[in-house]
């Protein structure tokens, strides 16, 4: 049975001050740390990266098997509410805490004089179009509007993918 709009309402408000909650938690023990904050930031940093990059990535995925069902099916109806979540709960909270402990980080080593880090800025803000837009496809599936076929949303499942791998490049490198 699938919950009602105040039912997600009510849970992804719980969600956000769970997370806003554990944020500043962080926060207050980061700057606790001191010097130890640095190695903190940056763990919690590639793990939300990481989980980022998940929903980036599954979410072009489960289009991919959505445009391929009849909407108002069951199955269209799962795959709205497996959407919605992986959004929701997963994908918006990691992008955040991506760009919060990023920007902390590249504040904290005096990385906004480099070439590279100027280069993965620029990525990382491509990458968050292709998440907003990803969320604008979310909206639309979820109306049973716009939809596009399975070789689109193949090819866009692609994108995020480069991305990452050019940022990967950029900080171990360190190019320029």
């Amino acid at each position: 049975m699938a919950a009602s709009r105040e039912e997600v309402r009510r849970r992804a408000t719980r969600a956000v001050v769970f997370l806003g909650v554990t944020a500043g938690l962080l926060g207050l023990a980061l700057v606790g740390l001191g010097d130890g904050a640095y190695s903190g930031m940056k763990a919690l940093h590639v793990v939300a990266i990481i989980s980022w990059m998940a929903g980036m990535l599954y979410l072009p995925r489960l289009f991919v098997y959505h445009c391929g069902v009849t909407p108002g099916s069951e199955a269209s109806e799962t795959f709205k509410v497996m959407e919605f979540k992986l959004l929701r709960y997963i994908t918006n909270p990691a992008m955040v805490v991506s760009w919060v402990a990023g920007l902390w980080i590249g504040i904290r080593m005096h990385f906004f004089s480099e070439g590279w880090f100027h280069a993965k800025l620029a990525l990382v803000l491509g990458l968050s179009a292709v998440h907003g837009y990803l969320a604008k496809a979310v909206a639309d599936f979820g109306r049973d509007e716009g939809r596009r076929d399975h070789r689109f949303w193949r090819f866009v499942n692609e994108v995020p993918t480069l991305i990452m791998i050019a940022v990967v490049i950029l900080v171990i490198v360190k190019p320029f």
